[in-house]
């Protein structure tokens, strides 16, 4: 009874000295409306300095005056004296007056913390500016070294060797997930993120810290923005909009921000080559909600709602190859259509207890729920023959002799409904100025009811192809067929299953010094624990465990370097594709692929022309057993699911960044890399991901005379990826690789109203951003192939791998209006 009585009175203590603080909070602006880092806030002997977004926490004490004194070296010192309630949350945003004035929109800036971690991060200004068919967080990600992709309608990154499913995404700490039945990147609509309610983007290519999830390749760290005051932003442009709203209450404890999305591809599929009627449907709407219970407690809820509807008819296609003494052309008329639809539902509850300046809890549950259907059945009938190449006849260009004629019919009847489960507890402990511990437990159920039906039938001058991996001998139209009638393709599968996975993490940072030289070191443990269940499925347990370690070192020399290894065990354990085999069917035991990842990096912050620049240099070497082989067919990834290969991955990556043009942020970016894999020892061969030079250009730029005037440049050059044989083929036998993949994105945009230009014009007074603009996608019209038809001519017994070309050259209007 004496403890239970002295435990209340313990508690009713605690209050009570709660009870007499409040809390200042807030983000620092300059005169341009950029967050100012590295302030100094002092109320007192108590203080804190601003971080990298200018934001800003100090308790403080309640029910009397207290100056608050903000100060930085660049600017004039602000000080302003209030008097708090006691619990009371006060928001408080002044803007700063510089010593010196600094012109431009976008200001590189350097973050210790993130340096340190060898992560890079990206101004959300610049990715809602910079053009691209499909504009967002991953349109520059394709930018940066180590990044590879050759598809401009898609979302989807291959980092370092790795394919789409090693990368993990998370959006305020919780993780995201792909749709599952996505076959091409035209089908993919919109991302899940939206780059409007974007306040931090962070980018790891490799070796990052066991606090993050189990993938080998990447981790994309997004937070969104927690509302500061009233704001209205729209998007319109001929591929769709955007709508942005955040709010306030009165007494600062509520906040909420919320963008919806609409997207119509349809401006860049009719610009390919196959003609079709396609009436495309991506819409979505995404909230999230703050609430600061009191000084140490905030909850947040975020929320989503996406429905895609493809519908597509192809009406007719003519593709012409060959050289230009022996033309050829494949000339195709479709009848039928396909009708897709993916219905995403994704709630997560944060709550954030923060029982002091050096003690935290996080409490994060999130549900993911998918209904996926993809329905089709199309029938193809091509011409293959010669083109008429005689420049004054009336038939120039059109097929006047067939050589092969033939039809293909493909169906699909596949349905997929996924429901996602996932709850988390986080700790973070400041023990001392110089060391801090971290850990978390995380509990995750995948719940997935999963029906696929596939087949084709192909058909040459009236007789029908069996399946190429049947062993039987074909010697028509000169003798009979007499074996099986089989599709050329067919995959048939249902599968019931449940995932239980159970993971944590344990680790430490410590800061120090060697000498006058500065040192940071972090060291971690991941372990994952899963077992695939279900109808007919009774799986293994399974457990992995992944070492971690990152070693930085700052020398205290003249120039501005760091100099970082890090590396470790990097486990996947398999997700529901990764389990699926060739023929849909579920293999519960398939195990985690194992990757040791080495990275050795050089990071040198420089000026040139007084204007700051950074060159980041990385070597990295994986190691990678147990692999899960796969293919790539646009992108769609099917697995093999039977663990029974190597590889090896190494490169090396280099991006130069900085301010080539005064105030703003532009990068050059170079990447090589070599991977091979040995399935089943019979030796190595290139991997689907083995995309050898990488060149990138982000450029950023504005008229000196006419300021209001933008150009902004998006450059990608990627050599091209193993690729382009059939579907059924054996790697072992066809080694192909695909063209390179060229792309140029160019954007010119009219500033009448931003931070930095100012307009007496009164129709602009509501607005503080208006902005109008043209973008050019492709610029220069090249033609970039993602896949490979294949036709035979039965005469001949000749098969033609005809490339599937990506867009063309495509204007759009862009307008951008914020209030």
């Amino acid at each position: 009874m004496k403890k239970l009585f002295f435990l209340v009175i313990f508690c009713f203590f605690e209050q009570f000295i709660v009870a007499q603080t409040a809390r200042i909070k807030g983000v620092i602006l300059d005169e341009f409306n950029a967050p100012v880092e590295n302030v100094s806030i002092k109320v007192g002997e108590t203080g804190t300095v601003s971080n990298k977004n200018g934001f800003y926490l100090l308790e403080v004490p309640a029910n009397k005056e207290i100056t608050i004194v903000f100060s930085h070296v660049t600017f004039k010192n602000t000080v302003i004296t209030v008097t708090l309630k006691s619990n009371e949350d006060f928001e408080l945003n002044p803007v700063l007056n510089a010593r010196v004035t600094q012109i431009g929109e976008v200001v590189v800036t350097g973050n210790n913390k993130k340096r340190v971690e060898g992560i890079t991060t990206i101004d959300p200004v610049i990715i809602r500016k910079i053009p691209g068919a499909n504009a967002g967080i991953e349109n520059i990600i394709k930018t940066l070294p180590g990044v590879y992709s050759n598809n401009e309608l898609s979302t989807s990154y291959a980092v370092r060797g790795g394919n789409y499913d090693e990368n993990l995404v998370y959006v305020n700490e919780i993780e995201v997930y792909r749709p599952f039945l996505i076959r091409s990147g035209q089908q993919e609509g919109l991302s899940f993120t939206n780059t409007d309610m974007v306040e931090n983007v962070d980018f790891s290519a490799g070796g990052f810290q066991a606090k993050y999830g189990d993938k080998m390749a990447s981790v994309l760290d997004i937070t969104y923005r927690n509302p500061k005051r009233f704001k209205i932003g729209l998007e319109a442009s001929l591929l769709g909009g955007s709508l942005t709203a955040e709010a306030v209450s009165k007494n600062q404890k509520w906040s909420n921000i919320t963008g919806i999305r609409y997207r119509d591809n349809s401006l860049l599929v009719n610009s390919q080559e196959t003609e079709t009627n396609f009436r495309p449907t991506f819409a979505d709407i995404q909230t999230l909600l703050n609430y600061n219970a009191s000084t140490k407690w905030s909850w947040s809820f975020l929320g989503n709602i996406s429905q895609n509807k493809y519908n597509y008819q192809p009406l007719t296609r003519q593709t012409n190859f060959g050289t230009i003494s022996d033309p050829i052309a494949l000339l195709v008329f479709y009848e039928g259509q396909e009708k897709d639809e993916y219905l995403t539902l994704f709630g997560a509850v944060k709550s954030v207890y923060q029982y002091n300046n050096k003690n935290k809890l996080k409490f994060i549950a999130s549900t993911y729920h998918t209904q996926e259907q993809e329905y089709y059945d199309i029938l193809a009938q091509y011409r293959l023959g010669e083109v008429d190449s005689n420049i004054g006849s009336e038939t120039f260009g059109d097929v006047v002799f067939s050589r092969g004629i033939g039809s293909q019919l493909n169906h699909a009847r596949n349905d997929l409904d996924a429901l996602i489960f996932n709850t988390e507890v986080k700790g973070f402990h400041e023990l001392n100025e110089k060391t801090q511990l971290e850990w978390g437990l995380k509990y995750t159920r995948e719940d997935i009811r999963d029906r696929i039906v596939e087949w084709e039938v192909v058909d040459s001058a009236g007789f029908s192809l069996p399946a190429p991996i049947l062993d039987y001998q074909n010697d028509q139209p000169y003798n009979p067929y007499t074996g099986p009638l089989a599709p050329y393709r067919n995959v048939r599968a249902t599968n019931f299953t449940t995932i239980n996975r159970f993971s944590g993490y344990v680790q430490w940072n410590y800061r120090g010094e060697i000498g006058e030289h500065k040192y940071w070191l972090n060291a971690g443990i991941r372990g994952h624990q899963w077992q695939v269940s279900g109808e007919n499925i009774n799986g293994d347990s399974q457990f992995t465990f992944s070492p971690r370690v990152q070693f930085a070192i700052k020398p205290n020399w003249e120039k501005d370097m760091l100099f970082r290894i890090s590396g470790g065990m990097y486990n996947q354990p398999p997700f529901y594709r990764e389990l699926r085999d060739y023929n849909g069917v579920v293999q519960p035991n398939v195990k985690a692929q194992k990757s040791f990842h080495l990275v050795l990096s050089n990071d040198y912050s420089f000026k040139i022309w007084n204007r700051p620049f950074k060159l980041l240099n990385e070597v990295y070497y994986k190691n990678i057993s147990d692999v899960n082989t796969y293919t790539i067919d646009n992108v769609r990834i099917r697995y093999r699911a039977d663990n029974n290969a190597k590889a090896y991955v190494y490169g090396f990556d280099a991006r130069l960044n900085g301010e080539f043009v005064p105030g703003t942020e532009s990068w050059f970016s170079f990447g090589f890399l070599k991977t091979e894999e040995d399935y089943n020892n019979q030796g190595y061969i290139a991997r689907p991901t083995d995309q050898r030079l990488k060149f990138g250009l982000l450029f950023q730029d504005y008229m000196p005379n006419i300021p209001n005037v933008k150009v902004y440049l998006n450059l990608v050059y990627n050599t091209g990826l193993p690729g382009g044989s059939p579907s059924y083929a054996d790697p072992y036998d066809y080694q192909l690789r695909l063209k390179d993949y060229r792309r140029a994105d160019a954007g010119f945009s009219y500033v009448f109203k931003d931070a930095g230009i100012e307009s007496n014009k009164t129709w602009l007074k509501p607005f503080s951003e208006f902005s109008l603009g043209l973008e050019i996608f492709n610029l220069f019209n090249n033609q970039n192939a993602i896949t490979n038809t294949w036709v035979r001519d039965v005469y001949t017994k000749s098969q033609y791998g005809i490339p599937n070309f990506m867009t063309t050259r495509v204007f759009n209007i862009k307008l951008i209006a914020r209030m």
